[in-house]
C-alpha cells in the first residue's frame, strides 16, 4: 500500500509539475496586480469611518486633558491624525483638507497639550470645534455638527491618571 501511494504521488508530481511551474503571460501580472490594488483600495475606509474615529478621539482627548492625563490627550491627538491615513489613498482631495487642518488649525491644541496648559487647551479646543463645523459646512456636510459631550465616548479609561505628554511611546 505504501509503495502504491508513493508511486501515485510521484506520478502526480511528474504530470502536474510542469503545469504548475508555467508562468502566466507577461500582460497578465500587470493587469492582475492592478486588479489587486483596486480591490485593496476599495476595501480601505474612505473618509467617514476614519472621521468617526477622529471624533471619538477628539472627545476623549478633552476629558483626558481636563483630568490631567496629558499622555492620553497626546496619544488621542497622535492617533486621531493617524486614523486619517487611509484617506490619503481613498479620498486624496479631502485628505489635503484634513492635512491642512491638522498642520495648522490643530497646532494650538497640540501646543497646549505639550505645555499641560489647560486654559490654552480649552481655548484651542473650542476654536477647533468651530473650525471643524465650518469645514463640514464648506464640504457639504453641514448636517454633521461637532458638539461637546457630557462624558467621554469610551468610559473604560482612566482620564484622571496623572501623566506627562512625553509618556507616549514613539
Amino acid at each position: 500500500m505504501f509503495r502504491f501511494r508513493y508511486t501515485l504521488a510521484a506520478l502526480g508530481v511528474a504530470l502536474l509539475g510542469p503545469a504548475l511551474a508555467q508562468t502566466p503571460p507577461a500582460s497578465a501580472p500587470a493587469a492582475d496586480l492592478q486588479q489587486q490594488v483596486t480591490e485593496i483600495k476599495s476595501a480601505l475606509p474612505k473618509f467617514a469611518i476614519p472621521m468617526r474615529e477622529v471624533g471619538d478621539r477628539f472627545q476623549n482627548m478633552y476629558f483626558a486633558a481636563q483630568g490631567g492625563n496629558w499622555a492620553l490627550a497626546s496619544y488621542m491627538s497622535k492617533y486621531m491624525n493617524g486614523a486619517m491615513t487611509p484617506a490619503k489613498v481613498t479620498k486624496p482631495a479631502e485628505y489635503k483638507t484634513w492635512a491642512s487642518f491638522y498642520s495648522s488649525t490643530w497646532q494650538p491644541v497640540e501646543k497646549a497639550i505639550n505645555a499641560k496648559d489647560i486654559k490654552a487647551f480649552d481655548k484651542a479646543y473650542k476654536e477647533a470645534v468651530v473650525s471643524c463645523n465650518a469645514c463640514h459646512q464648506a464640504m457639504g456636510y453641514g448636517f454633521i455638527e461637532v458638539t461637546h459631550l457630557k462624558a467621554p465616548v469610551d468610559p473604560g479609561m482612566n482620564y484622571k491618571k496623572p501623566s506627562q505628554p512625553g509618556d507616549v511611546p514613539a
